[in-house]
């Protein structure tokens, strides 16, 4: 297209590099009464009117409109919304604090003001505003080349209608009222696009999809003491301990009365490596916990049959108990969620478990509307809060058990949280939009710059840098790790093993004791027989009583 040619039959022919054709003259065309009437010529470069050719213009009128001049200054309402919109105190010197993304992008920010929650009365100071909104009213300004100063809505709503002074008219409130009301000229926030606020201001095209979901606290699974018993019911407990004593029993019968077992049959007397009872339970305990069993093993061929079954159980028993073991003390065990809109305990509310949402939000507008979940909208009517800020910790606190709100706030409050999740499906799907007045001359250029940065990637580069960035995500793929927590009760198991052997002990010295004195006892009252003996054995019984004076008291006998 940008060869040349001499001539042609509608002259000289020529393109420049942007394909468009030099040297063309366009006839200029006004609609007239059925048929078009040439008014003027384009040469390329300015345009030449026939005077004595009336135009008529738009609406039949035939004198030129006048226009109207449009501000390119506007005020641009917001709301304190992360990740869409963070706000932060400015420094002693009226300026913002540089920052840097995670990326390593410097953030850019601007001054907005707004009331000060910290002083009473609540002037309005200047604050550093920035993230995803900001960015993207910096970008719209460059593209649509417009100025603009930006303040914080002053009762911190997003706005919805409200009677006024009980009577039956309604007015807006928050930031659709400061529109309606032109103390605003747009509003650049993650406000809610939905049938209510469309009749009364024009929405650009959605800036960012979402829809709704539930924010819960995340229930951190406790570990008790008996935490390492879990993989078994206490039946199987039973079961099990009571084998260990039946099959001990049973091994030492079987050892006993077989004439193959280490009690000979023609001895009275045992051999000292016999099997007695308690080597038959260690026996059973050994082979049940897999430690070396140095002696004490049954003889037997029947024993010894009754021993091989039982460590076949015992190798079953023990791979069972380290597989549920793994699964009790390291895997994540599936908690009961809510699963989404339709979930019983939303449907049912009750006073044990609470869930809100925003007042006068388009959550509290959607569900007030609903006639389906007007039950569940009586129930949220009571506990609702005044900000998202609130409510989410709220959540943190347990005073909210589930809180209802913008999928791409929660989502991003999850990310960095990490003792909060979002549950269940989207619901009541919608999306993000710039609010502006019905007779606002920037509704088409604003629609057309946000189409134009959904094509180009700004807007997915947005999402990276302000919503989809995770702080969560190396503690949530980490390695599952056992802590004490998760071993206390096998410590305490050892230390009451401990403390049981430093009882037993006390026992059998005291009853070593107890023996040993007996034994002394025996042993003297054996002597003194021993000495009675002999001393009857030196006198005849004819002689002892002839020479015995029995009343004599010192003649006394021992026994």
């Amino acid at each position: 297209m940008s060869s040349k040619y001499p001539e042609g039959l509608t002259g000289r022919v020529e393109f420049n590099d942007d394909g468009d054709r030099k040297f063309a003259h366009y006839s200029i065309l006004n609609y007239q009464k059925s048929r078009l009437i040439q008014v003027g010529i384009y040469n390329g470069t300015q345009v030449v009117l026939n005077n004595q050719r009336k135009i008529i213009w738009p609406g039949g009128e035939t004198e030129k409109p006048r226009g109207f001049q449009m501000s390119t200054r506007l005020k641009i309402v917001t709301i304190h919304q992360e990740p869409f919109v963070y706000v932060k105190p400015t420094m002693q010197d009226g300026t913002c604090m540089e920052e840097m993304t995670l990326n390593g992008v410097l953030i850019k920010k601007v001054i907005c003001t707004g009331p000060n929650e910290t002083i009473p009365g609540r002037p309005i100071v200047p604050h550093c505003c920035y993230g995803f909104c900001i960015d993207l009213l910096i970008k719209l300004a460059m593209t649509m080349n417009f100025t603009y100063e930006v303040h914080l809505v002053s009762d911190g709503k997003f706005g919805t209608q409200e009677r006024v002074n009980n009577s039956n008219k309604k007015e807006w409130n928050g930031m659709m009222g400061e529109l309606l009301g032109g103390l605003a000229d747009m509003i650049v926030a993650p406000l809610t696009i939905n049938n209510e606020r469309a009749q009364y201001i024009e929405f650009s095209k959605p800036f960012k999809y979402q829809g709704l979901t539930i924010l819960v606290k995340k229930e951190i699974p406790r570990s008790t003491l008996d935490s390492f018993m879990q993989p078994f019911q206490s039946t199987l407990w039973l079961l099990v301990g009571l084998s260990v004593h039946v099959v001990a029993v049973m091994l030492y019968l079987l050892d006993r009365f077989s004439p193959f077992g280490r009690f000979k049959v023609n001895s009275e007397e045992e051999e000292e490596d016999a099997l007695t009872l308690s080597s038959a339970m260690w026996f059973s305990w050994g082979v049940l916990l897999n430690s070396g069993i140095g002696e004490g093993a049954p003889r037997s061929f029947s024993a010894r049959i009754l021993g091989m079954v039982w460590a076949g159980f015992a190798m079953i028993i023990v791979a069972s108990y380290t597989a549920n073991l793994a699964a009790f003390l390291v895997l994540d065990r599936p908690e009961e969620r809510i699963t989404g809109i339709n979930d019983p305990r939303l449907r049912n509310p009750s006073d044990k478990f609470i869930y809100a949402t925003v007042k006068q939000s388009s959550v509290d507008i959607y569900f007030r509307r609903q006639v389906e979940l007007s039950t569940m909208y009586r129930h949220m009517e009571k506990h609702n809060y005044e900000s998202a800020a609130e409510a989410i910790q709220a959540v943190r606190d347990n005073k909210l058990h589930a809180f209802i709100w913008d999928s791409a706030v929660l989502e991003f409050e999850a990310s960095q949280k990490c003792d909060l999740v979002t549950t269940g499906e989207l619901f009541f799907r919608s999306g993000f939009g710039i609010g502006m007045r019905k007779d606002s001359p920037w509704k088409q250029n604003v629609s057309l710059a946000i189409l134009s940065s959904h094509e180009n990637g700004f807007m997915e580069d947005l999402d990276k840098t302000w919503v989809r960035y995770q702080e969560c995500d190396s503690r949530s793929n980490a390695p599952a790790t056992l802590t004490f927590e998760n071993m206390a009760g096998v410590f305490m198991l050892v230390a009451g093993g401990i403390a049981a052997g430093i009882f037993l002990i006390f026992i059998e010295i005291a009853y070593k004791r107890h023996k040993d004195a007996r034994r002394k006892q025996m042993q003297l009252a054996f002597a003194a027989v021993n000495v009675w003996r002999k001393n009857l054995q030196q006198y005849p019984p004819t002689d002892i009583t002839g020479q015995l004076n029995l009343s004599d008291p010192s003649v006394s006998t021992v026994v």
